[in-house]
């Protein structure tokens, strides 16, 4: 039996726009009212995939979500038809309407975290949704997460679906994009990585700039729900200096992939002693640890470039393939250092592959924020929904359908367009059908 790690990435929605809703996220923000193209953003997604899958990995993909979401809009005190719902909500609470607009589910790094059959004590996959309370825009995300997520892996013979966590601060989670997976080969026991912002029931020092998103208490709890070896389980918290400075997640200033940890540092409040932490977790199988310094690389530049926002794929000769959003070569400390990385025989990195993913990257988000990473088996895969994986024909598919249903341009001020409503939820009941995950939209009920 083989056991793989497969990329899910987010299908990017026909209501990319850029409201800049997310504070703490420099890109989000800088952005934040300029013109959007969501069809060129989703043929952008559909590229990085085709390219992996031709590469040899499994991916796969999950469907963007509902916007305008006029369930939320609703349940905010706007009435009347779903007409009347837009035009209210675009005279008298705009913000409110951009964040129920939002496509922000594309960046699924942030929709679950997942622990692979070979950690849990069960020996099933589990999967919680997270709940993003830190920003409205997101928090109303999990639920149809959820029903996503369990109609792309379906059978509770290989799989278990927990809900999110409670809806509070105190618990806030932000999914895989504060965990990472370690191990000598994926269908081996492998060690959790779970990074958080803050502790909510005690007194540590927090950001003084940005919140700080993920809670200790928070991974911890889904730690006992996915029922992972307790001694298989490191905690970690990020430098709340370089949350100041735009990390607003642990995957912009690290990634790892298999025994080989890639980061920055400043990354982590007391750096020495996560490696420590993390060795002595992966005594089977020790940890390669690629530091990059503030010397070579400023935590600035590093945001700037999404440089550890990208992906790190094991080939199959034995190597690894690092892919970055083209923004790094514009950074010139960013792409002399990946030059360098790549060039060093010591250095496990040695492929190195660009993509423009420009209008994610303008809205905060890069290839690591795009993909959910699932570590299935031969029979887990085979339960999978066989028509959310990627292949020629599901390929040329989509990219029909994307071209006949998005626009080429869309502003803040095209959101309370009724048009853009009908036009979506055009578009993502074909979807569904070509996806065969059934009713999963609150419009389909």
């Amino acid at each position: 039996m083989t056991t793989i790690e497969a990329n899910f990435d987010g299908l990017v929605g026909p209501t990319h726009n850029y409201a800049g809703l997310s504070q703490g996220n420099v890109a989000s923000i800088r952005h934040g009212g300029k013109v959007a193209n969501p069809r060129e953003a989703a043929l952008q997604g559909l590229e990085k995939m085709e390219a992996l899958w031709e590469l040899g990995f499994v991916q796969g993909v999950l469907p963007p979500h509902e916007r305008p979401d006029i369930a939320t809009l609703r349940q905010l005190g706007f009435t009347g038809s779903d007409d009347r719902v837009l035009s209210d909500a675009a005279r008298h609470a705009p913000a409110i309407l951009a964040s129920c607009c939002s496509a922000s589910s594309m960046w699924t790094a942030n929709a679950a975290t997942v622990s692979p059959s070979v950690d849990c004590m069960d020996g099933k996959v589990h999967f919680t949704p997270a709940n993003l309370v830190s920003k409205f825009h997101r928090s109303i995300e999990h639920d149809v997460t959820g029903k996503i997520l369990k109609a792309t892996f379906n059978n509770p013979d290989h799989f278990v679906h927990h809900p999110a966590l409670p809806a509070s601060d105190y618990f806030g989670d932000e999914g895989a994009a504060n965990h990472t997976r370690f191990c000598r080969d994926y269908g081996e026991p492998g060690v959790a990585l779970f990074v958080y912002g803050k502790a909510s029931f005690s007194q540590q020092v927090t950001p003084g700039k940005y919140p700080a998103r993920q809670s200790l208490e928070a991974s911890q709890a889904i730690a006992r729900a996915h029922r992972l070896n307790p001694n298989s389980v490191v905690y970690a918290r990020q430098n709340p200096k370089v949350i100041d400075q735009g990390v607003f997640h642990n995957d912009v200033i690290a990634v790892g992939n298999r025994n080989l940890l890639f980061c920055h540092s400043e990354a982590f409040a007391d750096q020495a002693s996560v490696y420590q932490d993390l060795n002595k977790a992966c005594k089977a199988h020790p940890l390669h640890i690629v530091e990059v310094s503030g010397q070579q690389v400023s935590v600035e530049q590093a945001v700037n470039s999404y440089l550890f926002n990208s992906q790190l794929l094991s080939l199959k000769d034995g190597s690894t393939l690092i892919i970055v959003p083209s923004e790094c070569q514009n950074e010139p400390a960013v792409w002399t250092c990946l030059q360098n990385l790549v060039a060093d025989n010591r250095c496990p990195i040695s492929k190195l592959n660009v993509f423009d993913l420009r209008q994610s990257m303008h809205n905060g988000g890069g290839p690591a924020c795009l993909r959910l990473r699932v570590v299935l088996s031969d029979q887990e895969l085979a339960a999978t929904n066989q028509h959310c994986l990627i292949n020629e024909t599901q390929l040329a598919i989509l990219r029909t359908w994307v071209n006949k249903h998005y626009r080429d341009r869309l502003s803040p001020e095209d959101l309370a367009d009724p048009t853009l409503l009908n036009e979506s939820r055009t578009a993502l009941d074909e979807l569904t059908g070509i996806l065969q995950l059934g009713s999963v939209y609150q419009f389909q009920r």
